[in-house]
């Protein structure tokens, strides 16, 4: 006669304590991978949140924060466009143009006469000076708004963005006390002795794959991630605008054809007619011109980051 297996529990009824009889409720184990709520504390405490970006070089961890722009210390980019030299060559052209500059000769009447209005011009322009008081002051009332704008600032130092390979070199750094243009934050010093390598955990919205745009452009409107083009442009102002790379921020200027390709992105993900009309304007859009584009500015971004190990 065939031995029977003995009978096991069903896998959805709770098995009984061997003491009592009584049912124990099953605790769910708790996930390792999940940011705890102290972790995320942290940050939200001191204002300022880790951010992991992907490079064509590699994928680093770095730091961000918004601030008044009142309250913050531009980054020094004098060594690192030192460093440029194609700077460098423009620096040498403009001072040989200002060399040469010396007594102008009048060559004939007609261009004698063009210099007679160009210095009316400059009279007038002096008259409208000594009565523009009113909209100087209103000008310098607009840049006092301007100035309390919240703008972004990376843990970066003399115009180059720190990116740490691993949480631990991240960690290390920020504890070291070497400068950084983070540390004029007021809430530098405490995360510098509170950080642990486990909070350097970033949020799904602020992970950053420069490395596949280039690529997801090239294959065609139709395989188009709008998530993902739409995160590269944020990231890609706000790295513009603190490590101040004026190229890249006129080619994502208002206007421009790129910020045509984020406006379309982002009317295209919405439902309704407003999806309808992206999704038209995108067709529109070349993908050659935008592949082109976008290779450019992850390749200024790229040039300027220093590697941490």
């Amino acid at each position: 006669m065939a031995r029977q297996s003995p009978q096991r529990p069903d896998a959805d009824e709770p098995e009984l304590d061997d003491t009592t009889g009584i049912a124990e409720p099953e605790v769910a184990e708790p996930d390792a991978d999940a940011p705890t709520g102290a972790d995320r504390a942290l940050w939200d405490e001191l204002r300022i949140e880790p951010v992991e970006i992907a490079l064509p070089a590699g994928t680093g961890f770095t730091l961000r924060a918004y601030r008044p722009a009142s309250e913050l210390t531009p980054t020094d980019v004098a060594e690192r466009d030192a460093d440029d030299p194609f700077l460098a060559r423009r620096q040498v052209v403009e001072t040989d143009e200002d060399e040469d500059e010396g007594d102008v000769v009048i060559l004939d009447e007609d261009v004698a006469r063009d210099f007679a209005e160009s210095d009316d011009e400059e009279k007038r322009a002096k008259r409208d000076d000594a009565t523009g008081d009113d909209k100087d002051a209103d000008d310098e009332a607009a840049a006092d708004e301007d100035s309390d704008e919240e703008v972004p600032v990376f843990l970066s130092h003399q115009g180059r963005l720190l990116l740490f390979k691993t949480p631990e070199s991240l960690v290390s750094f920020v504890r070291s006390g070497a400068p950084n243009d983070m540390s004029q934050l007021d809430s530098w010093h405490e995360l510098s002795e509170r950080v642990e390598p486990a909070d350097i955990a970033p949020l799904d919205e602020n992970v950053y794959e420069l490395d596949l745009v280039v690529e997801n452009l090239r294959g065609g409107h139709d395989t188009w991630d709008s998530t993902l083009l739409i995160e590269a442009g944020e990231v890609a102002r706000d790295l513009a605008y603190a490590l101040r790379l004026p190229a890249v921020l006129d080619m994502l200027r208002s206007g421009s054809s790129l910020d045509d390709l984020d406006e379309a992105l982002r009317s295209s993900v919405n439902g309704g007619i407003g999806g309808f009309m992206g999704r038209r304007r995108l067709k529109k859009i070349g993908a050659q011109t935008a592949s082109l584009g976008w290779r450019t500015i992850v390749g200024k971004i790229s040039a300027i980051v220093d590697w941490r190990d």
